[in-house]
C-alpha cells in the first residue's frame, strides 16, 4: 500500500484517493477543500464524475478530473450497474488505494465499483439521505431498512471508514457515532475568513432570506405560508427567496409557482452568485427542511456569517442550530409555528443579534470550519493508508 519510491529508502508513497461523486457542481460547491488538503499532503487525487461546467475548478486544486456519464436522480439497478462497471475499470486504470464515495447514489455505484476492482479502502461518506430519508411513512422506513441492509452487508469491508455530517444518519444505517470507524463531521466545513458578518440591517421589518436549491424538499413552500401567516397577524417580516429550481431533480419547485408566491411580503429573486450579500441584506436566515439533509450549507454560511437561524428539528439542521441559543428551531411541515418564531424575532432585534453573534461562535468553536473537517479525512486516510 506504501511501497518506498524510486530512489529506495525514500519516503512512502501517498495513497491516491479517488473520489466519487456524480455531479461536478456538487463537488466544486462542497468538496473543493478535502482535494486541496488531501494534494497538500502528498496524495495523488482523482475526482471521478459527471463533467459539465466545472472541470477547471477542481482541476485547480492539483486534483485528476475523469470523466464518468450516470444520472444521479435515478437510483434504477440496471443503469447503476452499468455505471459500476464503468466506473471499476476507471479505478484499476488509476490504481486507485481510497476511493472516497460522496453521496448516497456516489456510495451505491463507488462501492460496487471499489469491489469490482478489488479496493477494499474505502470511505462512504453520506451527505444525507434526500427524500428516502425525510419520507416518515412505511415505504421510507422499507427503503432505509434496504439501503442499510446493502450498504452494511456486501458493500462493506473491513477497511471501510464512514464519514457522516451529523450523527442521526450513523445510527439510521446501524452504527454507533462513537465507535472507531466512524467519523461526524461539520458538514462539509466552512471558510470563516471567507464568510465574515457584516451590520444589521435596519429594523423593522425583520428581512428573512433563504437560500437554496428551490425544492419542496428544503421546505419552501413552508417558510412562504408562514411569511404570509406572520403578515397576517401583524407582524413586520419580509421574505426573501434566493436560488433556482433544479431541473434534475424530481422535487423541484416550478418557476411558475415561484413568481405565484411573489406576493405579500415574500420575494423570489431567482439564483444568486453573492450569497453572502444576500445574507448581509437580511437579520435572519431561514431553512424549514423536511429532512434527509446531511448539514446544510447554507446553514453554515448563514451562521458564518452572524446571522441568527429559522430552521427545523431534523437531521444536520439542529446538529448545528441549538434552539433558543443561534436560533429557533420548530417542527417540520409546521408553518404556524414558523410563523410564530418570525413573529417573535421580529418583536425581538436584540434577540436576533445575540443568536447571531451565537451562531458565528458556534461555528468557529464547534468543529463546522474546512480546517476541522479537512483535518478529519486527513485522519481517516492515513488510518486507511
Amino acid at each position: 500500500m506504501q511501497p518506498q519510491d524510486a530512489a529506495g529508502g525514500g519516503e512512502a508513497r501517498r495513497a491516491h484517493i479517488a473520489f466519487v461523486v456524480t455531479e461536478d457542481w456538487f463537488f466544486a460547491s462542497h468538496f473543493l477543500p478535502m482535494a486541496r488538503a488531501a494534494v497538500a499532503a502528498g496524495h495523488p487525487v482523482s475526482v471521478v464524475t459527471r463533467v459539465r461546467a466545472h472541470r477547471e475548478i477542481i482541476a485547480a486544486t492539483g486534483a485528476r478530473v475523469v470523466p464518468l456519464e450516470t444520472e444521479r436522480s435515478s437510483l434504477n439497478p440496471m443503469a447503476a450497474g452499468y455505471a459500476a462497471g464503468q466506473l471499476a475499470a476507471i479505478l484499476k486504470a488509476l490504481k486507485a488505494d481510497i476511493v472516497h464515495c460522496i453521496a448516497l447514489r456516489g456510495i451505491l455505484v463507488g462501492g460496487a465499483a471499489a469491489a469490482l476492482a478489488g479496493i477494499p479502502s474505502r470511505v462512504y461518506a453520506l451527505t444525507g439521505l434526500g427524500l428516502i430519508g425525510a419520507r416518515p411513512d412505511r415505504a421510507g422506513r422499507l427503503a432505509r431498512g434496504a439501503l442499510r441492509l446493502l450498504i452494511r452487508g456486501p458493500l462493506e469491508t473491513g477497511r471501510t471508514r464512514y464519514l457522516f455530517e451529523n450523527p442521526d444518519d450513523a445510527r439510521l444505517l446501524g452504527l454507533d457515532p462513537a465507535e472507531p470507524r466512524v467519523t461526524v463531521v461539520g458538514g462539509a466545513g466552512i471558510d470563516p475568513e471567507a464568510w465574515v458578518p457584516r451590520p444589521l440591517p435596519p429594523h423593522p421589518p425583520l428581512r428573512i432570506a433563504l437560500t437554496a436549491r428551490m425544492l419542496w424538499s428544503k421546505g419552501i413552500d413552508t417558510a412562504v405560508a408562514a411569511a404570509h401567516r406572520a403578515r397576517r397577524d401583524g407582524a413586520a417580516v419580509e421574505l426573501a427567496l434566493h436560488g433556482a429550481p433544479d431541473p434534475s431533480n424530481r422535487r423541484a419547485i416550478p418557476e411558475a409557482t415561484l413568481r405565484d408566491w411573489s406576493r405579500d411580503g415574500v420575494t423570489w429573486h431567482g439564483p444568486t452568485d453573492d450569497v453572502a450579500g444576500a445574507l448581509a441584506r437580511a437579520h435572519v436566515a431561514c431553512l424549514p427542511s423536511r429532512g434527509g439533509e446531511g448539514l446544510p450549507r447554507a446553514l453554515l454560511e448563514a451562521a458564518a456569517s452572524g446571522r441568527a437561524i429559522l430552521t427545523t428539528d431534523v437531521p444536520g439542521c439542529r446538529s448545528l442550530v441549538r434552539n433558543g441559543i443561534e436560533g429557533l428551531v420548530v417542527p417540520p411541515d409546521d408553518p404556524t409555528a414558523l410563523a410564530a418564531a418570525m413573529a417573535r424575532l421580529a418583536a425581538d432585534p436584540d434577540l436576533v443579534a445575540r443568536m447571531g453573534a451565537a451562531a458565528r461562535e458556534r461555528v468557529l468553536g464547534g468543529g463546522f470550519t474546512e480546517a476541522a473537517v479537512t483535518g478529519a479525512v486527513l485522519h481517516l486516510y492515513a488510518d486507511l493508508a
